[in-house]
């Protein structure tokens, strides 16, 4: 069953709550790539993964987006990003969270079943938005697209 919409979408904040926005650093290099990441982008191309009325609600897509992204940038297991996402609001807040979360977003198996689900095509993606993030920004210049590094590495 497709994901149920991000928490932003709700209307009615939490009375007794901070919003991790009001509370983080807006110059913190994840905040600040949060917020240049094209996240519907996303939503679009693995919305099709899901089917519309069967099944148990899927995790939201931006967590799962978020989670490949800071595992990938830290270098850590899924495991270990689970448990870092737990301890760090940054990374609740680039995962799309409002609030501050004290539980697990999800089992680190549940990672590994979506990779299955939007196979290579998917992670291509995933490399296709960081090379466009990188050139909108100007980090990443049209001579260092002549060669490429591959890590192959298996994690």
């Amino acid at each position: 069953m497709k994901p149920e919409g991000n928490s932003k979408q709700k209307n009615q904040g939490e009375l007794f709550r901070n919003r991790l926005d009001q509370i983080l650093d807006h110059r913190h290099p994840l905040y600040q790539i949060a917020k240049k990441i094209d996240w519907e982008k996303f939503e679009k191309e693995f919305g099709k993964y899901y089917t519309e009325k069967t099944g148990r609600p899927g995790l939201r897509i931006r967590l799962l987006v978020g989670l490949h992204y800071l595992k990938h940038a830290y270098n850590v297991s899924d495991e270990k990003v689970v448990e870092g996402y737990l301890e760090n609001p940054y990374w609740q807040h680039f995962c799309g969270n409002e609030y501050f979360e004290h539980d697990f977003p999800c089992d680190p198996t549940s990672l590994v079943k979506w990779r299955k689900r939007i196979g290579s095509e998917g992670v291509e993606k995933f490399l296709e938005e960081t090379i466009l993030l990188g050139q909108r920004e100007g980090q990443i210049k049209e001579p260092e697209f002549r060669r490429v590094n591959v890590d192959t590495t298996v994690q």
